[in-house]
């Protein structure tokens, strides 16, 4: 296995405009080659949309969801991905040939589709089905996985999609900056993000506050080095609806050190170097081969009941 070059990415998306997002996806992942990327991956509903969707009914949501690879977004992917000789990862909403709506992630190559993920803990509509599988694929001889957004907060499908031979865990995201029971968290006030250029400072220190940053940092380090995993995070910046995200998207090693990181307030990727050596260098290479599941296998199967509930998502 030889190292890898991975680009994470970030940059406003604009609600239902699958053209113009589809177009500054281009142009960051040609930019991205230019630079040697081998890969590069966007965040969570990247060429849709996001948050706009808590609008939408069952019909609405159809319109702009699309068949997975028929559908023109994701052949459109695919001619970007064969014109620069890149992989691409990216998201939108999924419809099947039943009518059923999922949450999707892609990966595409020159080849077409090299993987799909559904989303297991889907929220932002209620039409949305949640996705019932895992996902590992190989890209350039290296075991990747994906997760979205809220499926990464559940620890066990972090460790199951690793315990499946994951060495990269793509983890796209459309997350902090909204209300939670947690303390220090909230919105962050768009006007901000409007006077961005004259004061930077004030908009930083929101982005990187417990609104944002100082939060992510909690828990995602943990992700990667309780698995010994590489974690490739991506999320939007701008506004999202009438919501601002802070992006911050950024690659960390299995020992939870981040590697590499969007730090523009815009538009922006990042690369990494992902060498073998570190995952078995990395101290989760022997935890999990010091595992008892003897012990504990029956309590994490046991049944309960599921609830998700979301701060900031009012039933319309």
């Amino acid at each position: 296995m030889q190292p890898i070059k991975i680009a994470t990415a970030q940059f406003e998306h604009r609600s239902n405009d699958k053209a113009y997002n589809l177009s500054i996806i281009r142009e960051l992942a040609a930019q991205a080659r230019s630079q040697g990327a081998q890969v590069i991956a966007f965040h969570e509903c990247s060429i849709t949309g996001y948050t706009f969707a808590r609008h939408l009914d069952k019909a609405q949501l159809t319109a702009i969801a699309e068949l997975i690879p028929e559908g023109e977004s994701i052949q459109a992917l695919i001619q970007i991905a064969t014109e620069l000789n890149i992989v691409i990862l990216a998201g939108l909403f999924e419809k099947t040939a039943d009518g059923t709506l999922h949450k999707a992630y892609v990966c595409v190559n020159s080849s077409g589709l090299v993987a799909k993920y559904r989303k297991l803990h889907p929220f932002i509509n209620p039409h949305l089905t949640p996705g019932d599988s895992y996902v590992v694929f190989e890209l350039f001889g290296w075991k990747c996985g994906i997760l979205i957004c809220y499926d990464n907060n559940i620890i066990e499908n972090v460790r199951a999609t690793t315990l499946l031979g994951a060495d990269i865990i793509f983890m796209p995201h459309v997350t902090m900056c909204t209300p939670s029971p947690r303390p220090g968290a909230g919105f962050v006030d768009p006007a901000l993000w409007f006077k961005r250029e004259e004061d930077p400072t004030s908009l930083r220190a929101e982005f990187d506050g417990l609104k944002g940053r100082s939060w992510l940092m909690k828990w995602l380090p943990a992700r990667a080095y309780d698995n010994g995993v590489y974690v490739v995070f991506s999320n939007p910046i701008g506004m999202d609806d009438d919501q601002l995200k802070n992006g911050c998207s950024m690659i960390l090693d299995p020992f939870g050190d981040v590697i590499a990181e969007c730090r523009a307030l815009g538009n922006e990727f990042t690369i990494a170097t992902l060498t073998p050596q570190k995952l078995t260098q990395a101290g989760a290479y022997r935890y999990k081969n010091a595992r008892r599941p003897e012990l504990y296998g029956e309590i994490l199967a046991a049944s309960h009941t599921a609830v998700q509930k979301v701060a900031w998502l009012k039933e319309e």
